[in-house]
């Protein structure tokens, strides 16, 4: 009772209770706050995870510009039903170069974060022209107006470096290289060295090659060859078999 009748003191008295609410406050804010700034870095480097290449990073775009966030989300849970159903749960490193990133709580369709490589090209370029040709349920509109879109690439550099301001790695290697590196992911007949060096095996972040290809099957490169390249790379980078935080970085 005496604990209730001090209290009454703080309900009764506005001043009092909004110095004792900013230093609750405070406290807990400085006790949150202030180990952060003696981290390094937040977010534990996984290796294979890296910046999305030219043609991704544009297909990334569409996808966000199309809206496909509303009704997709990119973060698997931690929970049993979601790791049966699409694999490993998300890690923060995956997301680690996304501006913004892609989680998302809303799911009218299936969570994308690992559906690079579970499904090919052609089974992508149908879906998105006529999503109810494949999966009859879908209320999922339909994307065929990609297929005609022609995409250059003449402001990816800058995008790139608007992203390194961010954080991402791109090195002036990568950004002087872009437009290249755009047009070579999607042909197949390419010299791709260059691309694989900056973003695949060779490169400094460990991850598997750089998947080169037309993914739409049409001559040119469209927005649905650059969205089918940033969905089939969706959680790919990361060997969770092997899988072990990479501390060294």
């Amino acid at each position: 009772m005496a604990i209730l009748e001090k209290h009454k003191i703080l309900e009764k008295n506005a001043t009092l209770l909004l110095v004792f609410s900013l230093l609750v406050v405070t406290v807990g804010g400085i006790v949150e706050i202030a180990p952060l700034f003696y981290l390094e870095n937040t977010i534990e480097k996984v290796k294979g995870v890296r910046p999305y290449t030219p043609l991704e990073l544009q297909g990334r775009e569409v996808y966000i510009r199309e809206g496909c966030y509303v009704c997709h989300s990119q973060m698997i849970r931690p929970m049993r039903d979601e790791v049966e159903r699409y694999g490993h749960y998300s890690l923060a490193a995956e997301s680690m170069y996304d501006h913004p990133f892609q989680w998302g709580s809303k799911r009218t369709g299936p969570d994308l974060a690992r559906v690079g490589g579970r499904y090919s090209d052609e089974w992508h370029v149908a879906h998105l022209a006529n999503p109810q040709s494949v999966v009859p349920e879908s209320v999922m509109p339909k994307y065929g107006f990609l297929l005609k879109a022609e995409l250059e690439p003449g402001y990816i550099d800058e995008l790139m470096s608007t992203h390194a301001l961010l954080g991402t790695p791109y090195s002036e290697e990568m950004i002087t290289q872009a437009k290249a590196d755009f047009a070579a992911q999607a042909d197949p007949d390419a010299d791709t060295d260059g691309l694989q060096e900056r973003y695949g095996e060779a490169s400094q972040f460990g991850s598997p090659a750089v998947v080169v290809r037309n993914f739409d099957g049409k001559p040119g490169i469209s927005e649905m060859d650059a969205l089918i390249a940033y969905m089939q790379m969706l959680g790919t980078l990361v060997d969770f078999s092997t899988f072990t935080p990479d501390a060294s970085r």
